[in-house]
């Protein structure tokens, strides 16, 4: 796999905010216009807009403007590198967990 280490820190950072990760679940249902995803969090239109920006920038979400209305998608494929990423941490400790398991079911008392 190319090292795709930017673009990971990046959707990492984007994530690490509370705001932003509700952002992305609300996303996962359908497009959304920035009023109307702006609506549930206790902030100036301007401070949410910085949060998109980092969700835009980082690859995660994009964003269309028609007219005055701006509409809000996830990006197909913007969390595939967390994803890919995820599953190459989470082989080698299944793999330990396995050779564990291995290991106590050929050392484990018989019974009779």
């Amino acid at each position: 796999m190319p090292n795709h280490d930017d673009e990971l820190d990046a959707v990492i950072r984007a994530l690490a905010d509370p705001t932003r990760r509700a952002v992305v679940e609300r996303l996962v249902k359908s497009p959304a216009i920035v009023s109307e995803l702006a609506a549930p969090f206790p902030m100036a239109l301007p401070s949410f807009m910085q949060h998109l920006a980092i969700l835009e920038k980082a690859g995660v979400i994009v964003s269309q403007k028609q007219g005055r209305v701006r509409t809000v998608s996830l990006r197909p494929g913007g969390l595939d590198v967390l994803h890919l990423w995820l599953g190459e941490q989470r082989s080698p400790a299944e793999h330990q967990a396995d050779r564990l398991g291995i290991h106590l079911a050929r050392t484990a008392p018989k019974e009779t």
